[in-house]
């Protein structure tokens, strides 16, 4: 049951509204995922969902790729919600599914492309313990620039922040869909 008290038109305050307003007339087309919760601080709100556009919609990597990094972010922190709604956004990007299929039940995917390797190679490191060795910075660099690596390590931070808060807030999944983790 979630644990964040459900925000209505009614209940919202003007500035709940705008940013709301701004959430679901973007590429979201709704007010979901983390978003309920974080409207009951408008401005962090309307702060992370630009961030989350940027890294959404607007990084330099493919969504094969960036999907990849989220949904390495979902298994560690066991955020089935995230993991729901990005692992359908990952095979559509084209992602292949044993790929994702390693990754939910703790195993190293194996037969990755040489991008795909080095964003495991970051996403998994930086997830498990908070840095990422030379190697592996230098690897991703190698493949994606500096921007690149800002940008992978903005998006599991990001996407940390977005599973810590559908956890939290007990975010369920849709009915009939089953737990990936349970």
């Amino acid at each position: 049951m979630p644990r964040f008290t459900e925000l209505t038109p009614e209940t919202m305050t003007d500035h709940q509204k705008q940013v709301a307003d701004r959430i679901a007339g973007g590429a979201r087309a709704g007010v979901k995922g983390p978003f309920p919760a974080w409207l009951h601080a408008p401005e962090l709100a309307d702060r992370m969902q630009a961030v989350g556009r940027y890294i959404r919609w607007e990084t330099s990597f493919p969504a094969r790729l960036s999907e990849l990094a989220i949904l390495v972010t979902a298994a560690r922190w066991k955020a089935r919600y995230e993991w729901y709604a990005h692992h359908k956004f990952a095979m559509e990007g084209g992602l292949r599914p044993e790929i994702a299929e390693a990754i939910r039940v703790g195993q190293t995917p194996s037969g990755l492309a040489e991008d795909e390797a080095a964003v495991y190679a970051f996403a998994r490191e930086l997830n498990d313990t908070g840095n990422v060795s030379d190697a592996t910075f230098n690897r991703a660099k190698s493949l994606f620039g500096e921007r690149g690596c800002a940008e992978l390590l903005a998006t599991c931070g990001y996407y940390t922040a977005v599973g810590f808060t559908l956890n939290v807030a007990a975010v369920p999944l849709p009915a009939g869909e089953p737990d990936p983790f349970g």
